[in-house]
């Protein structure tokens, strides 16, 4: 499922395409996505000019004119690419949205779970968004959040981190990686971890991820950026999806426990 780094690779990659751009048409082809596309969506949009692009969380967003915006969300399969007008049809193409000087943007998604709806401007808040957490890369982040937050909760900490009402964009990826870095068992209770430790964490967390957004996020199997190129983090995975190779820091062989229903990998020596 594409994550954080993989969404605000996607938003930087239209931008440039779309930034200041006026809708003059949209398609739907399939309004069956995971939450269902309003049938007056090309009523919506047309005649609106994209003033911003953002990122809450996962879900993509276009800002229009009149203070209206544009969720997208991807889902675990929905891919964005950016076309000419009258590109070719493929499987699953089920949604395009068109702006003037010859821009098209183009929702493919095989297993529609993402979703691609309205917010008007009179609405202050949208039921997708709100009980979000911070986002990792601001000032309210930070381990004595974490710390304060985590008193008494005797869930693992790679749980406690994945939760969107913590902290959005820890996927199971980047917690696994986080963890590593700072040097914490995922199955250690959240309770537990010192304040101390959780400084570190927060300050690997954005890291991670800040890193993983730099490298275009990270290729597993769906996930490619507007422009159809692959993500790269993958190449610097210290933990995730390693089972039984060798620690990159200790050698000793790499560990995969179901947390959460989650795989979750970790070395038995390096996190305590």
């Amino acid at each position: 499922m594409p994550e954080l780094p993989e969404v605000e690779t996607v938003r930087r990659g239209i931008e440039p395409h779309v930034l200041g751009r006026k809708i003059v048409g949209v398609t739907v082809r399939d309004t069956r996505l995971r939450w269902p596309i309003p049938s007056n969506l090309a009523a919506l949009l047309t005649g609106k000019k994209v003033t911003g692009t953002a990122r809450r969380g996962k879900y993509l967003l276009l800002q229009l004119s009149g203070g209206d915006r544009l969720i997208i969300h991807l889902g675990m399969s929905g891919r964005l690419f950016v076309l000419k007008p009258g590109h070719a049809l493929k499987k699953h193409d089920h949604v395009d949205i068109e702006f003037a000087g010859g821009v098209m943007l183009r929702y493919n998604d095989p297993r529609r779970f993402g979703a691609v709806l309205p917010w008007p401007a009179s609405e202050a808040t949208h039921v997708l968004i709100e009980g979000m957490g911070p986002e990792p890369f601001t000032e309210e982040f930070n381990g004595d959040y974490l710390f304060d937050l985590s008193r008494g909760r005797s869930a693992p900490v790679k749980n406690f981190i994945m939760d969107g009402s913590v902290v959005v964009g820890a996927g199971n990826i980047y917690a696994a990686e986080s963890l590593f870095r700072s040097g914490i068992r995922p199955a250690k209770a959240a309770g537990k971890v010192t304040r101390a430790q959780y400084q570190v964490l927060a300050q690997h967390i954005r890291e991670v991820l800040g890193e993983a957004i730099k490298q275009g996020g990270t290729t597993l199997k769906d996930f490619a950026g507007a422009d159809g190129a692959p993500g790269y983090f993958q190449q610097k995975l210290f933990v995730y999806g390693r089972e039984g190779e060798p620690c990159l820091v200790c050698k000793t062989p790499i560990k995969c426990a179901v947390i959460g229903q989650r795989s979750s990998f970790y070395c038995s020596v390096c996190q305590k």
